[in-house]
This record gives structure tokens, C-alpha cells and sequence, in this order.
């Protein structure tokens, strides 16, 4: 009787660690919101800083030579690349991936291993110990 209920039990932790996780990892790294996301801040991050040096170095000549250096053609003038870098960081760091919210579903559930396994059906077939080891 106890291996009845024990079985199941082992068969889930054992889908969990071999492809619950897995299955859930990969689709937050696989997500196309996360890639875009994550190459929006790394181009506003690259055009801050890019801004930023050429402020410092402009800043570093005028200092140096006792001159005004002349910025009027730089393509940096008059925009504000922190506010643009500050608004992607804050779009990545309030992202939210619709698996994340399928996932956080399933684990409020008694059930969470068949909810998670209905979300990532390729492996739902794996269930049984033997196909796990």
C-alpha cells in the first residue's frame, strides 16, 4: 500500500529534476520577449555610455586647451540617452514572461506536476521511472 502512493510521488520529483526544470529554464532563455528585452538594454546601455564618454572627453579638451570644443554636430546633442536607458531598465526589470505566470499558476496548484506537465506536453511522456534514468 505505501509503495502505491510512494511511486507516483518519486515518479514526479524524478520528471521535476529531469525535466520540469529543464523544461522552465529553457523557456525563460528561449523567450523572444527576454532576447529583445535584453538587446534593447544593451544598445541603450552602449549609447549611454558612448554619450557619457564623449561628454567626459569634450569636458577633458575644454579643461586641457582652455577652449570651448564644439559639440553642435555631435549626434549625441539634445538626447537624453539615460532617460532611454533608465526606461529599458526599468522595462527588463518589470518583465513579464506569460510561461512565468502559467508556472507560478501550476505551482499554487496540489496537482503541479500534471499542470506543468499539460504546459510542456513534449515531455509529459517521460514519466515513468525507467524513461527518466
Amino acid at each position: 500500500m505505501a509503495e502505491s502512493l510512494v511511486e507516483p510521488l518519486t515518479n514526479d520529483m524524478l520528471w521535476m529534476q529531469h525535466h520540469g526544470i529543464i523544461n522552465v529554464a529553457n523557456s525563460i532563455l528561449n523567450s523572444i520577449d527576454l532576447d529583445q528585452t535584453v538587446a534593447n538594454l544593451m544598445v541603450t546601455a552602449r549609447n549611454d555610455g558612448y554619450t557619457q564618454g564623449h561628454t567626459e572627453c569634450t569636458q577633458h579638451v575644454t579643461d586641457a586647451l582652455r577652449v570651448d570644443w564644439d559639440t553642435s554636430r555631435s549626434a549625441m546633442r539634445g538626447v537624453d540617452t539615460s532617460a532611454a536607458h533608465a526606461a529599458t531598465k526599468a522595462e527588463y526589470n518589470n518583465l513579464r514572461l506569460p510561461v512565468m505566470d502559467l508556472v507560478t499558476t501550476a505551482l499554487q496548484s496540489k496537482d503541479f506536476v500534471v499542470q506543468l506537465k499539460e504546459i510542456f506536453p513534449d515531455e509529459a511522456g517521460a514519466s515513468n521511472e525507467e524513461d527518466l534514468e
